[in-house]
């Protein structure tokens, strides 16, 4: 009778044990939902729909797009998180998202790492400090000297408590010695359009969202939060070139899987990533937007794990001496 218990325990550990391979071998078999915690049209969401279109093409089965919005992201960052681990749900976030929420967020029922198994960056696009051409400044020094004698006179918007138009200027402020009144609203578009009415004097956002009022000559670039110039916006110049170095940020938009999600599917839709980014027509889309696609040195799951852990550091900090809180 022992015999035949251990036996059937036996047994049983060993399809456990085969059943992981199985499932990876056979995947994908049904369609892929992507869940993108932002509405439609931003540029998480554009970026969502270039990745689902070259996972529908390299894996053989339709991603769709799933918007699921609020509280900055982490609303759709839990439902992810309870998903079942197969591969067939998963979660493209942003950096501020993702490294934003364990400390804006301390409560909420999902932890970018605990939560999630990191798959790869998809692609990234740096933020640029743009004023309104109503602002007396042309460089950042300029800048810095009218926001120090304006003070609170001096009007910043952004996307809502922790999104990362409100971390990247508050790292501004911070470097610039400046305390201007902020200014939250739902979405950028909106900021953008009062910019360039003259009530909000800048606005700190990713290039995807600024390019296109910067080239028309809507608002001015005065720097790019980033070690090196955007492709995008070639002649701005980088905060550290500007005179004010340690103010850098660098959105990224990544795929996570739910914590548990076998590494035979993990490795296989980083592979999908890897060649859906390189596409042609991939490469193209991000170029119009102003987003750029990692360098081979990020493109593993270990690299999105390293660069998350460091984010979660470096802007934990920031939001504390900043002090944000989410209400």
């Amino acid at each position: 009778m022992i015999k035949r218990v251990l036996s059937g325990v036996a047994l049983g550990l060993s399809m456990l044990a085969l059943a992981g391979p199985a499932q990876a071998q056979s995947y994908p078999n049904k369609p892929i939902t992507i869940i993108v915690p932002f509405a439609a049209g931003g540029p998480t969401d554009i970026v969502a729909r270039v990745i689902a279109a070259q996972f529908s093409s390299s894996l053989g089965q339709q991603a769709v797009v799933e918007n699921v919005v609020g509280a900055a992201g982490t609303i759709g960052m839990v439902r992810a998180a309870r998903a079942a681990p197969d591969g067939y749900t998963l979660l493209l976030a942003g950096m501020s998202t993702m490294s934003f929420s364990p400390t804006v967020y301390p409560n909420i029922q999902a932890h970018s790492i605990n939560s999630f198994e990191p798959v790869g960056i998809v692609a990234s696009a740096p933020i640029v400090l743009t004023v309104a051409k109503q602002v007396p400044a042309n460089n950042v020094k300029e800048f810095a000297d009218h926001l120090r004698g304006m003070g609170d006179k001096v009007n910043n918007g952004h996307a809502g408590v922790g999104s990362s138009s409100h971390l990247a200027c508050a790292l501004v402020n911070q470097r610039l010695g400046g305390k201007a009144s902020v200014v939250p609203y739902k979405g950028t578009s909106q900021i953008m359009h009062d910019m360039l009415a003259g009530q909000i004097h800048f606005l700190c956002d990713q290039t995807t969202s600024v390019m296109t009022q910067v080239q028309a000559g809507g608002v001015k670039a005065l720097a790019v939060l980033a070690d090196s110039r955007s492709k995008a916006l070639p002649a701005v110049p980088t905060i550290s070139e500007a005179g004010y170095p340690g103010a850098e940020m660098v959105l990224w938009n990544a795929i996570f899987a739910p914590k548990g999600t076998p590494p035979e599917i993990v490795r296989q839709l980083n592979a999908a990533i890897a060649k859906g980014i390189d596409a042609p027509a991939a490469q193209k889309q991000f170029s119009e937007l102003g987003a750029e696609a990692p360098g081979a040195g990020q493109r593993s799951p270990e690299a999105l794990g390293k660069t998350l852990a460091g984010d979660i550091e470096k802007w934990g900090r920031v939001i504390r001496d900043a002090g944000i809180q989410a209400n």
